[in-house]
């Protein structure tokens, strides 16, 4: 079938401007990818800064994934890999160049490694010992790498690194600090279950016809944005970075009372956090950024734990740019239809109940976790179709818990 206007993997006019390709990419992979918006968005906003950013999360939740989908999206150079204990600064840089090292050059072999990568996803980063500790540091702040003598300037767009929890040695808060923005990939919510079978299946569907080698989810995406298209992205937003004094305050306002609250913030990452400000601004088509652009400091955190802590920082300010700016909300392409597979499920569950005496209680009690779920979602979505839903949710739980079952 011939991709229509409104598939949302057919790639745009080579004519539309690269920006709009960009912001095309992102509704791909939210199509792609099951309730990882906040990611993908961030994903976004550290590819176009040209910044770097940590996944937390445990395995089978997308991180490769999504970093693998981005990558082909971008036409880009991609490299991977899983680091242990044992892992060899060669495995990344590539293998020593024996034919140059018998004519006293010391060399890598780099083809189709990290050294030229454009973006680059590394797993269990933290497990990466010294000798490789050190080139990534450089690697990472200062895009270059040394190779005996030689100095190698690399074609790095972005890295991500994903590791299941965060380091306890101090030894890594130099890597660590590299990475401006963290975020957790979590397993999806019960009530989002349905709508992970059916995006999932249909990913295995897609790759068992792409065959081997096509990568996890991934089979027939299409290129919507080059990697030079890209870096000029970059050095047109390198020239955005000018903000208004009153933004400025407002922003080392949070920065003193995220520090002041024990939350390590080190001067480079306070300096490099304007730049994905920026970076939002100009996503959505905006010349300069505003506060509901500080919705990137609540990404700053050193421990997963400290997120509700920021939230509680950052909230205050994004909720009184929302009153102020009330058309500048949520997307309402995106917010329609999450609010439709929340209907969705809303019925099935509905569905379920209607025959509540022929279930078990475990059964009952998942659908009440459903429930449970549906209503935080709803919660967040203003307007009166998320109210009467609410409404209907109160009346089933209600009816469960008035019920001789419980």
């Amino acid at each position: 079938m011939a991709a229509t206007a409104t598939d949302p993997n057919a790639p745009p006019p080579r004519s539309l401007p690269p920006l709009l390709r960009l912001q095309q990419l992102g509704r791909v992979l939210e199509q792609e990818f099951l309730d990882k918006q906040d990611i993908i968005r961030l994903m976004l906003l550290s590819t176009l800064a040209g910044e770097h950013m940590l996944i937390i999360g445990p395995p089978g939740t997308a991180k490769s994934a999504l970093v693998s989908s981005l990558a082909r999206l971008l036409s880009a150079r991609y490299f991977e890999y899983l680091l242990t204990r044992f892992s060899e600064p060669n495995e990344l840089l590539g293998p020593i160049d024996l034919h140059a090292f018998r004519e006293g050059v010391y060399r890598r072999r780099s083809e189709q490694m990290l050294p030229v990568a454009e973006v680059a996803f590394l797993d269990e980063i933290f497990k990466a010992n010294s000798a490789i500790l050190n080139s990534l540091l450089t690697l990472l702040n200062e895009r270059r790498l040394h190779i005996g003598s030689e100095r190698l300037e690399v074609p790095l767009l972005a890295l991500f690194a994903a590791s299941n929890e965060m380091p306890s040695d101090d030894s890594l808060e130099a890597l660590l600090d590299r990475f401006l923005v963290r975020i957790v990939s979590k397993n999806l919510e019960s009530y989002s279950f349905h709508r992970l079978l059916e995006v999932g299946l249909r990913h295995e569907s897609r790759d068992a016809r792409s065959g081997p080698g096509s990568g996890s989810g991934s089979g027939e995406l299409k290129p919507l944005l080059t990697g030079d298209e890209l870096r000029a992205l970059q050095r047109e937003l390198r020239g955005r970075l000018h903000f208004s004094e009153e933004f400025l305050s407002v922003y080392k306002s949070l920065i003193f009372q995220i520090r002041g609250e024990g939350i390590s913030l080190s001067d480079r990452r306070a300096v490099r956090l304007l730049k994905l400000c920026a970076a939002s601004a100009m996503l959505d088509g905006r010349e300069q950024a505003d506060t509901g652009d500080l919705t990137v400091l609540r990404y700053v955190w050193n421990s997963p734990e400290q997120s509700e802590l920021l939230d509680a920082i950052v909230q205050p300010i994004l909720e009184r740019h929302r009153r102020e700016h009330p058309l500048a909300a949520t997307d309402p392409r995106r917010a329609a239809a999450n609010l439709d597979d929340l209907l969705s499920e809303l019925g099935r569950v509905r569905d379920v109940l209607s025959h509540a005496a022929e279930l078990s209680d475990i059964q009952l009690f998942s659908q009440l976790r459903t429930l449970g779920g549906l209503r935080a979602a709803l919660a967040s979505y203003p307007g009166e179709t998320p109210t009467r839903l609410l409404g209907e949710i109160d009346v089933l739980l209600e009816a469960l818990f008035s019920s001789a079952r419980f």
